[in-house]
């Protein structure tokens, strides 16, 4: 049978249709495999992500005690909170406060500790693993050693000081002095994460471009300045975006080192003790959940303004 036979009897175009038939049946049997694979965790997702988000915003619009019936309120827990609720001016500044405290401190460090780790210093590995074990270490069983660490009258730190002829530092007893506090503590926790994601893209820049800069003439702190920091901007972006989301998340280290209340004279009041406070110590779910989205809005502002301004220095390089 010749060529033009086979096709005038359509063989080959059946055989064509059957191998595609069998190229459909056998993608469809991987998709359904896919789906089985992936559903438990969708399903994940949806119990611990999707329903508590939905359920949040569900109570933000109500009253509820949760114990007794939920009644709707509409917006009033909204407006509450940001016309008539004076404890809400106190948590936003010292939100500020605390999160430029924690924040100014975290990136200035980190970027001298991952441009020293990035340039091989001796004894780099010993540092290293000294800088890294903030990471190991669970956020309650730190706050309960600094706690120790800060008291007035038997602490280490304080101790240290009378041996030096200082005074007795009142860490967490005056309102301003347990602020400070908490910000060390929370820099003293948040460097090994920023100094790892700085020092990962520190050694993404080509070499050639410092080997260029010597010959010009250029010192180190203007290769770091003119080279490594311009070059680094995504991921100092990122340690940005990440260490201002977890300063306004902020609450086990503070309530474990200040108290549920506060602080001395609400000078630790932020946004997490006042959920916490007003969702188990007032009774107040819905109050609680409104607090939670206004923060959740306003961080999602300021990570959409990052990327844009990230996407905008992109093409304009």
């Amino acid at each position: 049978m010749t060529s033009t036979d086979k096709i005038a009897t359509g063989k080959p175009a059946a055989s064509d249709a059957a191998k595609g038939r069998h190229r459909s049946e056998s993608a469809k049997r991987q998709a359904r495999a896919a789906g089985l694979f992936i559903a438990p965790n969708l399903l994940a997702v949806a119990a611990f992500l999707v329903f508590p988000l939905g359920f949040s915003l569900y109570l933000s619009f109500h009253e509820w005690d949760m114990f007794g019936p939920v009644r709707f309120t509409g917006l009033r827990n909204f407006r509450e909170l940001l016309t008539a609720d004076p404890l809400f001016a106190i948590a936003l500044r010292n939100t500020v406060v605390y999160t430029l405290g924690t924040l100014i401190p975290t990136i200035s460090i980190s970027l001298v500790v991952a441009a020293a780790l990035n340039r091989g210093v001796r004894g780099t590995g010993f540092f290293r693993t000294v800088m890294f074990l903030p990471l190991a270490i669970s956020s309650v069983v730190m706050a309960v050693i600094w706690r120790f660490l800060f008291d007035t009258n038997n602490g280490l730190l304080n101790t240290m000081l009378g041996r030096i002829g200082l005074g007795p530092v009142p860490w967490l007893v005056e309102p301003r002095w347990a602020m400070v506090s908490v910000c060390l503590v929370s820099v003293w926790k948040s460097i090994p994460f920023a100094t790892v994601v700085l020092l990962a893209a520190m050694q993404g820049v080509p070499q050639d471009l410092y080997e260029a800069a010597k010959i010009d003439g250029a010192g180190a702190i203007r290769r770091f300045v003119s080279i490594t920091v311009p070059l680094i901007r995504g991921a100092l972006s990122f340690v940005l975006v990440v260490s201002i989301i977890d300063a306004v998340q902020a609450f086990d280290q503070i309530y474990v080192l200040t108290g549920g209340h506060g602080g001395p004279e609400t000078g630790t009041y932020v946004f997490g003790i006042m959920i916490f406070q007003n969702a188990f110590a007032f009774g107040d779910a819905g109050y609680a959940a409104a607090i939670a989205w206004v923060i959740f809005v306003v961080l999602l502002v300021l990570t959409l303004t990052q990327l844009w301004f990230a996407r905008k220095n992109s093409t304009e390089q």
